[in-house]
């Protein structure tokens, strides 16, 4: 089918309709002859009809031409000019696992691979570790494997192997060939079982894809229908994405294909003629035979983010605008600054994709967001009604939501709805309804604050039903504005400077708020709206991309191949793109390099658009100068000595054939129709406010706030001090007025509360991102492996971000230990620099810096802020600081008790340099071997603990110093609260004393005995009984102990709490000194803060019986010579609980690092990964059972030197309520000369060319007795740790996804 139409403002000579199928609504947008627009709304799935677009087709056809157009008979296509589509089905069938029965066939020792994945665990405070099931049901391994070829490797026999050379410049070896003939046989059997579609993984057929074709040929000669080869769906370095978006594309696209078949048998000739465009991920349009599984995940969302882009950009002078997109299920936010901004990986209900995706951002459930009310806050979802119940006011029995509480209020007016609600779907939305649910509400909110309050002089005056629902609307606000700042600042902006382009059903109810919180002065309503996905659908160009990976330097060596290749590439598009019917004249192509600066992960895909081409530079433009320019921009400095290289070059073709279908609003000379006036609740109480339709006003209206104007499909509340006008093609801009300050008390207010628990971590969260994007190390800038927090006037930690395990509550302990410390010596100007265990540290390279507060008039600190930076070595005696075998701290680098680090402002780097260097001085050490980055690092942290102070201070400024000191201690007794309660609860359930020992592999025992007062809710837990003090690194510095504590609580209380220092306040904590639990400060405690920390967990949740024990190791393995060194940390088994199989191959409790996919270790290191895989029979028998830990084998390419720091390799993870133990870990060293050597647990050895290290990891304990019915399944495919279906299902949530997840999952994955 041609895809090209004009691109014209011309009326069209026949039908063409724009169509976005959503998972609850389908749009329809129509131009038909003559120019005139059609509108349309209708259900997605409705036993009236087959299919929702072709029904909307069907609708617009009968009432435009007059005649009666029967459902049952195909449509006459003859008066179709076009149609173009965007939809969910890819979506939904991820989301609900609906897709292709499917087998992946991946290189041998690798066929757990995908389960695996990166190793991190989706939500680090669940025990049951859930994870969506992978996509495939068989696996196949091929014999078969290539490796990079690396100068200097010594491996036996490598040379004299196949030399094969990559499409990305770099050469392989062939050290496996492919075995068709073993594979054809199991083909036959995947045939036989039904199963017809595949997808192929194999290791580096990025760079050289011919074994991935030869499986393919075979596949299609058996007859599979579909085939998915990794190398050709996802041309790019990295195995495990590369393989998730191969099984999406098996997965989705024979369902998108039937979904296609289907649509086609509704007209005459199956469309025949009718040129028919589908939206991809990316934004572009793509022929219907060409739309596909991996790049139609955003189809539906793409449309939207399009429309806004041509619509409100334009119109406002070129001022960046963020997409705010708030339907009934899920709110999107996104950000458009004249170019769409991509992400090249992103995760979709568990499922990684490498393809070009629009950054759009899942961040809240939307209008039907459930609400609660917990431990003394206001909570605003996650959790969703979805479309069915729904909320309260749909009459089917729903859950209060955000959309009950703008009803409540007289946001939305039912009158204005369609009588679609009801059992029999046939009722107006029930206020009453809405109104009795906050009323029951208002009544617990009372109940708790009666107790809470018991003895407070003047009792809480009781709430009205409008006092809720107006509360929990400000929460709502507040949420979502959270996200918008961080999406704006993670890319150096100003989230103020931005219009608000509001879109969606719901999105109009809430924009003057969010735009007023945000600073924003304008917000911007196109009059589609409400169905703008489907407008921008009819906006949108065809686009064509093609992709090829690269592994050369940016340099002048490489420029005739770039170009060459960045030539044919732009041919391959405009060749495309021509046979779908466009002319040259209408075809635009941009190239794009995938750059990175060398020995960094972090890539930026640049254009060289605004940078031509110079003599130092490609013929397509100056790319490293758009490089540099963008990486300033982002992360505030470049690197100007380091090579940059190119991972990928990309050239994206446009089809210039969009719409354009405004037409100019006559002004009509008088005053806009009030339609009504209706009572609606704002910060001011009730206010009279007028109704408006859009329909019926003029360019030359403006309409003060407050106001409500309604469309067919959105209704938009003018709030007041803000003023809607009519643009002169009919669109609301609304400018924003500050609105009167609303006054704030220190006395506790459980809106307010919420509302400063938000600001208080958005401090955090934005602290973060600076220390992001001004550090240089790989630790801190790629691997996220840092901590920003604030803290009150008594160093109580108040908010911390992100939540990594091991660093929560220490930062408090060290706070406090400079203020008993430095007391009177702590000054304005002054900044701290800390990281000794007897002052809150827990290992020498976890270096914190922090910054004492001071306020005008008052003597002492109002506040600290503090930033933990883990600096990727700081001396000692082996490289990385992290010595398996050290006896004494001073052998594990350099020490700060109390180090100014800044002093009367000035930054004391010759002070800092000297005390970095200084473990040189020890026989045997090192001082830091890359002080550069440190210095760097060091700066980036103050930075941070800058934008703190700017942040806070702001807060101060607008509240007084009382109020904001105030709700820092409220929200620190709000956690003693939820905390208090947990207790309370364990105590009724399980009674008062519970005591629980567990030992270390050296035979050093954790013992635990936790005494619980039911009245009070507050408990002791005494480590009294701990072994003493080790001869080695084992031992675990007290924060490390209150670290592991507050991570307990936090999963035992079950749901999210403020972290900070009420959670402990509840709670008395006895550590004997001179233990292994607060050694003597000259203790060596790398381990401690990697394998003790685990211990105590395990002790922990063994006191209170939640669950069996995980692994309880981290594994921590490092290689390295002279030239540089490799660390990882390395995935077990999860422990079993009451309804769930512990999860297998995954990282647990206090540590949750992703590790190196294959690829990239094999290409940067001198090692070859023969084996990743599950460790058949390691998890724990029992009712339910335990997670199984993995086999990792790493051959060795040249002589290195190998250590280990490993636990749980005596003991066995305990099993628990009859469950057996799971299985004990186990480290072998195969030698080349056919020896095999037991490691043990902790040991630095030499290792030659071919010797191969094995690492058999612990398993997870099982839970319950085997006899009551053990799932007999173990080994084979894994089903493990999804949600059996004996256990509770989780609540409905909205799927999360963008680039802020991302960013969050691997801020946890640390």
């Amino acid at each position: 089918m041609a895809a090209a139409a004009a691109a014209s403002s011309d009326p069209p000579r026949g039908f063409q309709f724009a169509i976005d199928r959503g998972g609850t609504f389908t749009d329809v947008f129509a131009r038909c002859p003559g120019g005139r627009v059609r509108v349309l709304k209708l259900l997605s799935e409705d036993p009236g009809y087959r299919d929702a677009p072709t029904e909307g087709i069907r609708r617009v056809l009968e009432e435009e031409l007059g005649v009666p157009v029967p459902r049952d008979e195909p449509l006459d296509t003859s008066g179709i000019e076009w149609i173009r589509m965007g939809t969910t089905v890819a979506t939904n069938a991820l989301l609900e696992r609906r897709g292709e029965r499917l087998a992946l066939l991946v290189t041998r020792g690798f066929r757990d691979l995908l389960h695996i994945g990166n190793q991190a665990r989706p939500h680090i405070f669940d025990l049951e570790v859930a994870v969506p099931e992978v996509l495939y049901e068989e696996v196949i391994e091929v014999d078969e494997r290539l490796i990079p070829h690396q100068p200097g490797c010594r491996l036996p026999g490598s040379d004299t192997l196949p030399l094969l050379e990559g499409s990305t410049g770099t050469s392989l070896l062939l050290q496996r060939p492919l075995d068709l003939g073993g594979l054809r046989q199991a083909l036959e059997g995947v045939l036989a079982r039904g199963i017809r579609s595949l997808a192929v993984l194999l290791l580096h057929s990025y760079a050289w894809p011919g074994h991935e074709e030869q499986v393919g040929a075979l596949a299609r000669e058996l007859g599979f229908r579909h085939v998915s080869l990794s190398s050709a769906v996802a041309g790019m370095v990295r195995a495990v994405p590369r393989g998730y978006t191969a099984c999406a594309d098996a997965y989705l696209t024979p369902c998108i294909h039937r979904y296609l078949q289907s649509f086609l048998r509704g007209f005459r000739n199956q469309l025949e003629g009718v040129p028919v465009l589908f939206m991809r991920s990316d934004g572009g349009l793509t022929p219907m035979e060409q739309f596909g599984g991996a790049r139609a995940i955003l189809s539906g969302p793409a449309g939207g983010v399009v429309g806004y882009a041509v619509t409100t950009y334009g119109c406002q002078g070129g001022q960046p605008v963020i997409g705010f997109d708030m339907g009934g299920t899920s709110t999107d936010v996104s950000r458009y600054a004249g170019e769409f901004e991509h992400v090249f990986e992103a995760s979709t209900a568990g499922v990684a994709i490498q393809a070009p995706q629009l950054d759009i951002n899942t961040v809240a459930a939307g209008g039907g967001s459930r609400l609660f009310f917990r431990s003394g806050l206001y909570v605003v979802g996650p959790e969703s009604a979805g479309a069915h119940p729904g909320p309260a006011c749909y009459r089917k029995g729903g859950p209060l939501t955000v959309t009950d509480a703008n009803l409540c209020l007289g946001r939305l007016l039912p009158e204005y709805f369609p009588r679609i609600f009801g059992p029999g779907e046939d009722q107006p939305l029930c206020r009453e309804a809405a109104e009795r649910a906050f009323a029951d509400m208002a009544a617990r909110i009372q109940a708790f604050q009666a107790a809470t309050t018991a003895d407070a002089a003047d009792p809480p005056e009781p709430l009205t039903v409008e006092e809720v629902a107006m509360g929990f609307l400000r929460v709502a606000n507040e949420a979502m504005c959270r996200p918008i700042r961080a999406l704006t600042q993670a890319r150096g902006h100003d989230a103020a400077r931005h219009v608000l382009a509001c879109f969606g059903g719901a999105g109009g109810q809430h924009a003057c708020a969010i735009a007023r919180a945000l600073g924003m002065s304008r917000v911007f309503i196109h009059k589609h709206s409400g169905v703008l996905s489907a407008y921008g659908l009819a906006l949108a160009d065809v686009v064509h991309e093609a992709q090829t990976p690269c592994a050369l330097r940016y340099e002048a060596a490489a420029f005739a191949r770039l170009d060459a290749r960045l030539a044919a590439l732009e041919q391959q598009c405009r060749h495309a793109l021509r046979a779908q019917g466009f002319a040259g004249e209408r075809i635009r192509t941009e190239a794009f390099l995938h750059l990175r600066y060398e020995g960094t992960d972090c890539a930026l895909m640049c254009s060289a658009k605004g940078h031509p081409p110079t003599p130092a530079s490609c013929r397509a433009g100056d790319f490293l100068a758009a490089f540099t320019s963008r990486y300033l921009q982002e992360f505030g400095f470049t690197i100007p000595d380091r090579p940059v290289v190119v991972d990928d070059v990309r050239v994206r073709g446009t089809g210039s054939s969009g719409i354009s279908c405004e037409t100019p609003l006559a002004p009509s000379g008088k005053p806009p129709r009030v339609e009504t006036v209706t009572r609606c609740y704002f910060e001011e109480g009730y206010l009279e406010t007028p109704v408006f339709l859009l329909e019926e006003l003029a360019c030359d209206h403006t309409i003060p706030g407050p106001a409500i104007i309604i469309d067919k499909n959105s209704t938009i509340v003018v709030e007041p001090g803000c003023t809607a006008s009519l643009t002169p093609l009919g669109d609301v801009c609304i400018a924003v007025g500050s609105g009167a300050p609303r006054p704030v008390s220190p006395q506790l207010d459980a809106v307010q509360l919420s509302i400063f628990s938000h600001r208080f971590m958005s401090i955090a969260e934005q602290m973060g991102r600076i220390l992001q994007r001004t550090a240089i190390s790989t630790n801190i800038k790629e691997r996220l492996d840092f901590s920003c927090a604030l803290f009150g006037p008594d160093g109580g930690l108040v908010s911390n971000a992100p939540h990594i395990p091991v660093h929560l509550g220490a930062m408090q302990e060290t706070v406090q230990f400079q203020i008993r410390n430095l007391g009177e010596d702590l000054r304005e100007g002054d900044v701290i620099l800390s990281n000794h265990p007897c002052a809150g540290g827990s290992h020498l390279p976890d270096l914190t810096v922090i910054t004492p507060v001071f306020w005008p008039g008052v003597p002492k600190p109002v506040f600290f802020v503090a930033s933990r930076g883990h600096h990727a070595d700081i001396g000692g005696i082996t490289p990385g600081s992290m010595p398996p075998h050290s006896k004494t701290l001073q052998e594990e680098g350099a020490v700060f008790v109390s180090f100014k680090l800044v002093k009367d402002g000035v930054f004391q780097e010759e002070a800092v340099r000297e005390a970095l260097l200084a473990p040189g001085r020890v026989p045997g050490c090192s001082g830091s071997r890359n002080l550069p980055d440190n210095l760097s690092d060091l700066r980036a942290q103050v930075a941070a603990n800058q934008k703190g102070i700017q942040l806070v201070t702001e807060l101060i400024r607008l509240h007084g110093l009382p109020v904001v000191q105030a709700y820092m201690a409220h929200i620190q007794a709000n956690a003693e609260v939820a905390v208090r309660e947990m207790l309370k609860g364990f105590a009724a359930r399980w009674g008062t004393a519970v005591e629980a020992e567990d030992f270390m592999d050296d035979g050093s025992p954790i013992r635990l005995r936790v005494q619980v007062d039911p009245q009070e809710g507050s408990a002791v837990f005494d480590f009294s009984g701990s072994g003493p003090e080790v001869y080695g690194n084992c031992n675990a510095p007290r924060a490390i102990t209150l670290s592991a504590l507050i991570y307990c609580l936090r999963c035992l209380v079950g749901q999210d709490i403020p972290l900070n220092q009420g959670c402990l306040a509840p709670v008395r904590v006895v550590i004997p000194k001179g233990s292994i639990l607060d050694p003597s400060p000259e203790a060596a405690v790398v381990g401690g803060n990697v394998l003790t920390s685990q211990r105590v967990v395990d002790v922990i949740l063994r006191a209170f019986g939640v669950c069996a024990a995980s692994q309880g190791c981290m594994n921590n393995v490092t290689f390295g010579s002279a030239r540089g060194g490799y660390y990882e940390t390395v995935a077990g088994g999860a422990g079993a609980g009451p309804h769930w199989h512990g999860r297998s191959g995954v990282h647990t409790h206090m540590t949750n690092t992703r590790i190196t996919d294959p690829e990239l270790l094999e290409l940067r290191y001198p090692v070859v990964l023969r084996r990743f895989e599950l460790r058949g029979g390691s998890g724990g028998a029992g009712r339910w059972r335990g997670g199984r830990g993995v086999r990792r084998e790493l051959q060795f390419r040249q002589p290195t030197l190998l250590a280990l720091l490993c636990d749980r390799r005596v003991t066995r993870p305990y099993g628990l309520r009859g469950g057996s133990p799971g299985a004990p870990g186990l480290n072998l060293l195969l030698r080349w000369d056919g020896r095999t050597i037991n490691l043990g647990p902790r040991n630095v050895v030499p290792v030659e060319p071919g010797d191969v290290f094995c690492l058999q990891t612990p398993g997870g304990g099982g839970y319950g007795d085997p006899q009551e019915g053990e799932d007999p399944t173990d080994g084979g495919h894994p089903t493990d740790g999804g949600h059996p279906t004996e256990g509770p299902r989780p609540p409905q949530s909205f799927a999360e996804r963008g680039s802020l997840f991302e960013y969050r999952r691997a801020q946890e994955g640390v």
